[in-house]
């Protein structure tokens, strides 16, 4: 009887995806496969019957990657606005560390509405982060774009260095960098965060070449 309820709520949440988010119907197997595969995890490894115990943290650096992509890239957009609902399910699967299954929610989002800026730089964040850290033509494509519907926000800009960064080519990310902060308004809240990132870096720079792919300053 332990099992129903888990098999119920797996239900409840297919639901909720397609009634109430709207998730397009190509989407529905996807998503039903993912939701029966963590079922059928959970009957090779779980228990339900059995008492809850505390564990030691397991630290999983490809969920950490991902939660701080998605928080540092909400920080250019209002609080109180919220994502697409393709961004929301996109997000979900980036803090997983699933970039490939992210891209694809977010193509969607793209479709449906060419305008929103946000999905566009998810997209291009989800697909660099799928290239393990490579600026890919789709990427790029994808921060441009996400540039063309809103050439106010300095979000494209900031994560195109960032790729630039992580590709190893950080002569590239100072100069996107340094325009984005010399452009930037006086009372932007990003400013200040921005002109430490660029401090940072010019001070790891300064100390001496750098070989190969170069960490975030953050």
């Amino acid at each position: 009887m332990s099992w129903l309820p888990i098999i119920a709520l797996a239900a409840l949440v297919f639901a909720l995806a397609v009634y109430l988010l709207k998730l397009p119907r190509a989407l529905w197997m996807l998503f039903g496969s993912a939701l029966l595969f963590g079922l059928a995890g959970y009957a090779m490894h779980g228990n339900p019957g059995q008492p809850g115990a505390p564990a030691d943290p397991v630290v999983d650096e490809t969920a950490q990657t991902g939660e701080m992509m998605v928080v540092a890239r909400r920080e250019f957009y209002p609080e109180g606005r919220l994502p697409s609902r393709f961004v929301v399910t996109a997000d979900a699967f980036t803090r997983r560390g699933q970039h490939e299954q992210a891209a694809n929610f977010l193509r969607n989002a793209v479709a449906e509405n060419p305008a929103d800026s946000e999905a566009w730089l998810a997209l291009g964040n989800a697909l660099v982060e799928h290239a393990d850290g490579q600026l890919t033509a789709a990427a790029l494509y994808a921060y441009s774009q996400a540039e063309a519907v809103a050439p106010d926000n300095p979000a494209p800009t900031y994560f195109l260095g960032l790729a630039f960064l992580r590709g190893g080519e950080p002569g590239r990310t100072l100069e996107l960098w340094r325009e984005l902060l010399q452009s930037a308004p006086e009372q932007a809240e990003w400013r200040a965060p921005l002109a430490a990132r660029l401090d940072r870096l010019e001070a790891i720079l300064a100390a001496g070449p750098v070989g190969g792919a170069v960490q975030s300053p953050d």
